[in-house]
């Protein structure tokens, strides 16, 4: 028995070191350089299809040989943990020198915030950095880790990431103040509108680059709406289902104006689920809920609009039938919303601190925002900025 535990720990290390062989450290996402990686628990939560896995191997690649040495990378998905715990390959890890413990998509592990607790609570020497869905909320797991976890949320692609990634062009990080003052040059890109159009259909999922890009995105889709949500939830595979037939309906009427009982009449639910079914699906990273400027309340009285998390997913649920008008106000939210509060306005599209946008296309004029304070245009056909009417590219530089 003890020699079939070394030969599967092995199993583990071998692992770990193919992973590595595959990873390149050219391209890193944004988060990589802002994270407390010396933390003693730290978790990255976010989408499927973000990039996750690929930053914890990169974190190990760019260790010292001698740090690497005394580090380990599992994924809980892995056969090894049929018949394993986390708890023991922490305690293994430890005994044999270890410092460092990387774990891969945590969500897939039953019970695994009391075990990170255990952990946490039983090796102090020992630094744990865990990945797992957008949609657990560790603070109310099963084990108190609010005291314990440093949480960051990690979403996909920003164009800026994009056009590094994809065509080796790299750009600053822009302020939002830059970018009202016109300062969004792109040093080696003299038009950046035929990108901007390859990232808005495929630029935000970093496996685009994998190739068969909708066939992956429909199986982000379905495992999100009917295995991610409904396994946390304890739904019903039926109820998963029903979801994904709300995913439908709201792509194809976004920006959705949220009415409860309407959609619950459409999809068969009570009325009272349609509220936490929204929050589960903005966890998820399938929906974005703008609320008024009043904010705070995840409840239907507070949100204006529902839209699709990103463009991406916009083309590959509506395909040819995407509404441009809907994808530009679906970029401007969901690249400004890291870095900014971002709220709904009563005389434009968005709200953000002071400053008032209308997002639109080459007819969009200033007539809706005349006599407004600190008013922008934003328009998608747009090289660069010209008085108060700004490209809607350039809002793809803030992360």
């Amino acid at each position: 028995m003890q020699i079939e535990t070394i030969m599967t720990e092995a199993t583990l290390k071998y692992y770990m070191q193919e992973q590595l062989d595959l990873i390149s450290l050219d391209f890193k996402r944004y988060l990589f350089g802002n994270l407390p990686w010396d933390a003693r628990l730290l978790g990255i939560m976010g989408p499927r299809g973000i990039g996750k896995s690929t930053m914890l191997l990169q974190r190990i690649k760019e260790m010292e040989p001698d740090m690497r040495a005394k580090s380990l990378y599992i994924s809980t998905d892995h056969s090894y943990f049929a018949d394993n715990t986390l708890t023991g390959v922490a305690d293994r890890l430890v005994l044999q020198g270890g410092e460092w413990l990387f774990i891969d998509e945590v969500h897939k592990y039953k019970g695994w915030s009391r075990e990170l607790k255990q952990i946490y609570d039983t090796h102090p020497e020992l630094h744990v950095c865990f990945t797992g869905s957008s949609v657990l909320d560790i603070l109310e797991g099963e084990a108190d880790l609010s005291r314990r976890a440093l949480l960051f949320e990690m979403q996909g692609l920003s164009f800026r990431e994009y056009l590094e990634m994809f065509h080796g062009i790299k750009s600053p990080v822009r302020t939002l103040s830059e970018l009202l003052q016109g300062q969004a040059q792109i040093e080696g890109l003299q038009h950046p509108l035929p990108l901007f159009g390859q990232y808005l259909r495929e630029g935000y999922y970093p496996f685009s680059k994998e190739g068969y890009f909708q066939r992956r995105m429909q199986q982000v889709v379905r495992l999100t709406m009917e295995v991610d949500i409904p396994q946390y939830a304890n739904m019903s595979p039926a109820t998963g289902r029903k979801l994904r037939q709300m995913l439908s309906i709201i792509a194809g009427n976004v920006p959705y104006k949220p009415e409860a009982t309407g959609l619950a009449n459409e999809i068969k639910v009570s009325r009272n689920d349609i509220p936490t079914f929204l929050a589960y699906m903005e966890k998820a990273g399938m929906i974005s809920l703008l609320r008024d400027e009043t904010g705070g309340m995840r409840g239907l009285g507070k949100t204006e609009k529902v839209y699709l998390d990103n463009p991406n997913l916009i083309y590959a649920l509506t395909g040819e039938d995407a509404n441009i008008g809907n994808i530009r106000e679906t970029f401007f939210y969901n690249q400004t919303r890291l870095t900014e509060k971002v709220t709904a306005s009563k005389s434009a599209d968005f709200r953000i601190s002071k400053y008032t946008f209308e997002v639109g296309g080459a007819g969009k004029g200033r007539k809706q925002i005349q006599g407004i304070d600190n008013a922008y245009v934003v328009r998608d056909d747009t090289e660069y900025a010209v008085d108060n009417v700004l490209p809607l590219w350039s809002f793809g530089l803030l992360y």
